[in-house]
Parts: structure tokens; sequence; C-alpha cells
């Protein structure tokens, strides 16, 4: 049996996707509670952190840039917009063109939420060794670089050991009885 993808000596991929989702949804659930902070959808995070790095792009630019529909990010973007979360306005370069900011609100919002992470996790390296502090803290860069590239990354093959796909696992009855997936909130 060969290794994994990207599979090398320390380095297990299938770990590290199992600590990252649960140390995320831990850290917003904390951050959101300790900064008193509205329940705002996953999806609408990914569109906000977009929109903090990216000069009022169009919804098109957008939806390219975070590989989604461009009817979920127009269905997406009026949600935040009634929420107060962003603000549309025409193209002064080209009238027929929407530019998407972040409002004031989601800026604060955000700013807050990323204290309260800050702050959380200052609290909680307590209990670490310095040792592992110090892993932490060299990995930092490989993490990001890592994020990029799966920022980059072209959508996977499928499995070839499985010839149904990965719906396969799913049990539909169960799916159409909960309503889908849970979405992660901060």
């Amino acid at each position: 049996m060969t290794a994994a993808p990207g599979a090398s000596a320390g380095f297990d991929p299938a770990r590290l996707a199992a600590v990252i989702s649960p140390l995320r949804r831990t850290l917003l659930a904390a951050a959101r509670a300790a900064g008193s902070l509205p329940d705002i959808p996953d999806a609408q995070i990914q569109i906000i952190r977009a929109l903090e790095t990216t000069d009022a792009p169009t919804p098109g630019e957008l939806a390219t840039r975070l590989r989604l529909d461009r009817s979920t990010i127009s269905n997406l973007l009026a949600a935040m917009e009634r929420s107060g979360l962003v603000e549309r306005r025409r193209s002064p370069a080209d009238r027929r063109f929407v530019r998407i900011s972040l409002s004031a609100r989601a800026r604060g919002i955000f700013a807050a939420f990323d204290d309260a992470s800050s702050r959380l996790l200052a609290r909680a390296s307590g209990a670490l060794r310095p040792e592992e502090l110090a892993t932490i803290g060299a990995a930092l860069p490989a993490l990001e670089r890592l994020s990029e590239a799966l920022a980059d990354a072209p959508a996977p093959d499928p499995d070839p050991a499985d010839p149904a796909g990965p719906a396969a696992a799913i049990d539909p009855a169960a799916v159409a009885t909960s309503g889908g997936a849970e979405q992660e909130r901060a």
C-alpha cells in the first residue's frame, strides 16, 4: 500500500484534518460566547474573510475566488445585506457592475471575534509545554502555506476505491429528515 499524497515522516493528513475541524468549531463557539457575538453561518464567515483581503469585488469575482456558484453567492450576499454585514454599491467605472464591501458592523463583529479568539488561545496555551508552543509557532508559516495551497488546489479526483463516489455513503433519508448538513456558525 502506498502513502497518501503529501504524507511524509511525522505528517498524517487524516490526523491533521481530524484535529483542525474540532479545534476550529471549539474556538468559534468559545469566542462567540466570550465576545457575546452573533451567530453567523460559516458560509457568510467565508465571504467576510474574503472581503477583508479583497478590494470591493463583484459577486462574480467573489464566487470565483471562493469556488461557489454565482447563485449561492447571490443568495448569501442578499442575506448578509439584510443583516447589515455587507454593502452593495454600483461600480463608478461601470454602473452595470455591483461591488461588494464589508459594513462597519461586520468589521466590528470580526475585530471583536478575533480579539476574543486571541485571548482564549493565549489563556489555553498556558496548558501547553514550552516545546509544544514552539512547535505550534514554528508550524504557523507552513499552515498558512497549506491553507493557500488548498485554496488554489483543483477539485480532488473521485476516490478510485469507491466506484459510487462519496455520495453513496450518505443516507438520503437521514439528510431529508435532518434538513441537510449542519453548518458551522461563528
